[in-house]
Formats: C-alpha cells, sequence, structure tokens
C-alpha cells in the first residue's frame, strides 16, 4: 500500500486521478478523528456527519495546497487544514451566547493583568483573587467558555501566515525548517517564550490535545480527573498562553 505522501506525489506529479480518492480514503480515519475532537464545541444541530464532510473539504483544499519544501509531512500538513476547515465552520455559526463571550474576555482581560504584574502565568487561585470571585466561580466560568477557547487558539494573531505558524508549532514543535521557515520565525519563538512560562500540567494539557490528538475525555483518564476538569484546564491553559503570548508581541513593538 502506498503512503500518503506517495499518493499526493501520484497524484500532484503523475496526474494520477486515482491517487486523490486513495488519498481521501486513507486519511479518513484522520478526518473523523478530528470531527469527533472537535464535536464538543460545534453546534448541537451538528451532528459528526456532518463535521466530517467539512473536514473532507478541508483535506481537499491541504491535497492541492500542500508544500513538501516547508518540511512537514502532508498528514501533518492536512491535520492542520482539516481541523482549520471544522474549526472556521463552527466559527461562522457563530451559536456562543454574548454573556459567553463577555465572560472569555473578561477572564482573559485578568490572566493578562496578572502576567504582566508577576512576568509568569497565573494560577486559578491567582485569577480568582484578581476578579474578587471564588475559586468554584471560576472554574465554572472556565467550564462556560471552554466552547470559545478552542475557536481563539489561532487568533493570537491576525495574520494568516502566522496562524499557520502556531497551529503548526503546537502541533510538532520540532517540526522547524529554518531555511524554508524564516518568516514564521519570529512568531514561532514569541509562542515557545509564551507556552515556556505555563505550568507543567497546561503544557501537557495542550501537548494531549493538539499534539497526539486525544479527546477531552481521554485526556481525562491520563490526568486522572474528571472531563468537565480538562475542559476547564484547556480553557485556563489557552487563556494563559494567549495573555502571554500577547505580552510577548507588546514587548517586541519597536
Amino acid at each position: 500500500m502506498m503512503t500518503t505522501e506517495e499518493l499526493w506525489r501520484a497524484y500532484k506529479f503523475d496526474d494520477d486521478s486515482g491517487a486523490k480518492e486513495q488519498l481521501i480514503d486513507q486519511c479518513l480515519p484522520l478526518i473523523k478523528s478530528i470531527a469527533y475532537q472537535t464535536s464538543v464545541y460545534a453546534s448541537p444541530s451538528y451532528d459528526l456527519d456532518d463535521l466530517v464532510s467539512i473536514g473532507i473539504m478541508g483535506m481537499l483544499d491541504a491535497i492541492d495546497r500542500f508544500d513538501p519544501t516547508k518540511g512537514a509531512t502532508f498528514k501533518t500538513f492536512a491535520s492542520h487544514r482539516i481541523r482549520g476547515a471544522i474549526l472556521d465552520e463552527i466559527r461562522a455559526l457563530d451559536w456562543v451566547p454574548r454573556s459567553v463571550r463577555q465572560k472569555a474576555h473578561q477572564l482573559e482581560s485578568a490572566y493578562r493583568r496578572l502576567e504582566q504584574q508577576n512576568g509568569r502565568a497565573p494560577d486559578e487561585f491567582e485569577v480568582a483573587k484578581e476578579m474578587g470571585l471564588t475559586i468554584d466561580e471560576v472554574h465554572q466560568a472556565l467550564a462556560d467558555v471552554s466552547c470559545t477557547a478552542i475557536l481563539t487558539l489561532s487568533d493570537l494573531t491576525s495574520d494568516d501566515d502566522e496562524q499557520d505558524a502556531i497551529q503548526e508549532f503546537i502541533a510538532d514543535p520540532s517540526n522547524i525548517d529554518a531555511a524554508d521557515q524564516l518568516i514564521y520565525e519570529e512568531t514561532k519563538s514569541l509562542l515557545a517564550d509564551a507556552i515556556d512560562l505555563l505550568p507543567e500540567r497546561d503544557k501537557l494539557v495542550l501537548s494531549l490535545y493538539y499534539n497526539e490528538g486525544l479527546t477531552m475525555k481521554e485526556i481525562a483518564l491520563v490526568l486522572d480527573v474528571n472531563e468537565s476538569r480538562v475542559s476547564q484546564l484547556h480553557s485556563s491553559a489557552i487563556l494563559k498562553l494567549r495573555a502571554g503570548f500577547q505580552q510577548d508581541q507588546g514587548d517586541n513593538v519597536v
């Protein structure tokens, strides 16, 4: 059986139309896995088949846009495009209530203020004190905004190339080709600095979700906590990451 890389080359360079269909079939389990992983953030009116269909469109986009000279494998690149297509569709539906978005903004502001004051990512107890809430209320707020955290991960920057770099860096930090990805280096450096300030547990949650592709339920088993707590940890990690990244960007503005 041909690998995904071989199938892509057969389609792209040998004009083998059958290779494209085989490539989609071979990547269908990956598409279904990503669709299942992100389904928790979709409107209840969307079922898994809807997300899989959108993921296939992302896969087709990946087939046409993949550039092997960038250093990434086709499977890694396709994963970004599949996930991005699904999340773009979820975002377009804009089903998250305004009150939840406001709560996410308040949390993010608190994380950013504490990051600026302390020079490190704050813990939940510090956030609770900053916002005048109990720790249980902070946990509830993090649970409430979990549906927005995944959607705003790539919004650390408004630049499309930098958004791609962020997704690629989180998915595979070791996959850096300095010769071919110079335009990404500053973004990757800032993101690396922000990630480095995160507590180890937050790093683990991000790695398991974005790198290993585990679901919230599977991460809960790894960490020996319930699924709701994983959702809270994920939200907290993303808010800390955004606060740290934006702080670093501000420090680099001339």
